[in-house]
């Protein structure tokens, strides 16, 4: 864990596929310590990770748990959870996140059970306060600002902001270093980017990347590999490519910088294709 300062603690996740060594802490992860309770920011990638996040909690403090959040579907953010289940927190999720567990759920358990074993895996925990739009959580001594986003990275993101400190924490609206990953609306995350980048936020915890970046540049880095890969498939599709000859050729010169970008970015560019050629 690295100590962010103001009771903040992050663990800054390597960027690789889950696999038995990291038992599925691939995203960053961690908790804030207020004066009466703490939150959990994602619970980790497995039973088995949320259970060595949890222990992380305990070696600094023994105040409750009252919340932890779950920022999105995607295993690496959210199947730790059970590990937090007998502390009875609040599970805080976007108003849309049971239907998507409900959706993919089982076949992301099964995965992970086929690499890490049924035994590290843990149940699903489906979210106890569904945020609709905006909701706030208090600490005791300081207020944290849950938000509730279109559809961008996933149907399902949420991003939260410290308003004590003005440190945000955007989870996978914000990749940084490793390639940003597609499942839910191009046009949709461009237009959240943008709604984040008005909060006024000065530095943030990414969900992917280094425990804490300058805001603005990081994402404005991501926006710019996100607008070619818009610019690039829409002129595709106009030129008439299929698409699978787009997604060896759209925005193929973008990898430098981006970890995992020969794993993701052709998968990118199916899932906007796919978008854009209804638009």
């Amino acid at each position: 864990m690295k100590e962010l300062g103001n009771g903040v603690f992050i663990r800054e996740a390597p960027h690789e596929e889950v696999s038995p060594a990291n038992k599925g802490g691939i995203a960053n992860v961690g908790f804030i310590v207020g004066r009466d309770s703490v939150l959990v920011t994602d619970p980790g990638g497995s039973l088995a990770d949320g259970e060595w996040l949890k222990a992380r909690v305990r070696e600094r403090t023994s105040k409750p748990i009252q919340h932890v959040v779950l920022t999105h579907v995607h295993p690496d953010h959210c199947f730790g959870a059970a590990a937090f289940a007998e502390e009875q927190p609040q599970f805080v999720g976007h108003h849309a996140l049971k239907a998507a567990l409900d959706a993919r759920g089982s076949y992301y358990r099964e995965r992970l059970a086929d690499v890490l074993g049924a035994e590290n895996v843990g149940d699903i925990i489906y979210p106890t306060l569904e945020v609709e739009d905006v909701a706030e959580i208090d600490l005791g001594d300081r207020r944290l600002q849950i938000r509730a986003h279109r559809t961008a990275h996933t149907n399902c993101d949420l991003s939260m902001l410290d308003l004590s400190s003005g440190l945000l924490f955007p989870a996978d609206l914000l990749f940084v270093d490793r390639v940003p990953s597609l499942d839910g609306s191009l046009s949709g995350w461009l237009a959240e980017a943008e709604r984040l980048k008005g909060l006024g936020a000065v530095r943030a915890v990414p969900g992917h990347g280094p425990a804490i970046v300058e805001f603005e540049a990081a994402m404005d880095r991501q926006i710019g590999y996100l607008s070619t890969l818009h610019g690039e498939t829409r002129k595709a599709i106009e030129e008439g490519l299929s698409i699978d000859e787009a997604s060896r050729r759209v925005a193929a010169g973008e990898g430098a910088g981006w970890a995992l970008f020969s794993d993701y970015h052709a998968r990118n560019v199916i899932q906007a294709y796919k978008e854009l050629e209804w638009e």
